[in-house]
């Protein structure tokens, strides 16, 4: 079933919505802009309010919160849409990191752009970027898939496209599927690199880089522990 929605139209539009980055690990890295807007909204949207709460208190910000998650966003995009009608600067937070790359967020930016309202990203945290300033490798070309399908023939004919692309491409991982990952890359890009980042900016952060081939065995000897985040680039080997 295809469900069609249609936004009212504002004609002067008084407030907007704020897409913010929050710290991926380290509580550190939320920037002062964040901050201020954050304590200046009306009411902060987020993936996920318990834990949105635990980083507003450490803030020190105490605001409105909605639920806003990527299964609900139809049905709380009306009550965001009446705030800003109202007035009301409204902000966007995902549980971690940048919304709209791979959490949260995209579905409300449509939402609130057709409605007439302007959108105003404050940027920050992003695992993507984190590894990317690390690798020496990204130059002119590179390609954030993000997550691979969770299972199936799909995953690895995925890979094989990514590869035949011949640039630099950015993975993200769950621990559950890291072992499996690392197997499919063996067959898919052999003689490649892999950059690794595991719980980026947080206290057990690791950055390793290994041959694609020695990826298994990093797993199966516990170098590479299978608890975390993981965040994984995949090159040729070059240098651009």
């Amino acid at each position: 079933m295809i469900c069609m929605f249609v936004y009212p139209q504002y004609t002067e539009s008084m407030a907007g919505l704020y897409i913010i980055a929050t710290p991926i690990g380290h509580l550190g890295d939320i920037t002062r802009r964040a901050v201020e807007t954050l304590s200046g909204v009306h009411t902060i949207a987020c993936e996920d309010t318990r834990h949105s709460r635990r980083l507003l208190t450490h803030l020190g910000i105490s605001r409105p919160l909605l639920s806003c998650r990527g299964q609900n966003t139809a049905r709380v995009l009306p009550q965001i849409l009446a705030l800003l009608g109202a007035g009301e600067d409204v902000a966007y937070i995902s549980d971690a990191g940048t919304p709209g790359v791979s959490d949260p967020g995209s579905a409300l930016v449509r939402g609130v752009r057709a409605a007439g309202f302007d959108i105003i990203p404050i940027p920050g945290a992003s695992a993507v970027t984190a590894l990317l300033s690390v690798s020496g490798v990204a130059g002119r070309g590179w390609f954030f898939e993000g997550f691979l399908p969770p299972k199936g023939a799909k995953r690895l004919t995925r890979l094989k496209e990514l590869v035949s692309r011949g640039d630099p491409f950015l993975l993200y991982e769950s621990p559950h599927r890291i072992a499996k990952l690392f197997d499919e890359l063996c067959q898919a890009a052999p003689g490649h690199r892999l950059l690794v980042g595991r719980e980026l900016t947080k206290i057990h952060e690791q950055i390793v880089e290994i041959p694609v081939e020695n990826g298994p065995e990093q797993v199966e000897n516990g170098s590479i522990p299978t608890r975390g985040e993981f965040a994984v680039l995949v090159w040729t080997g070059k240098r651009r």
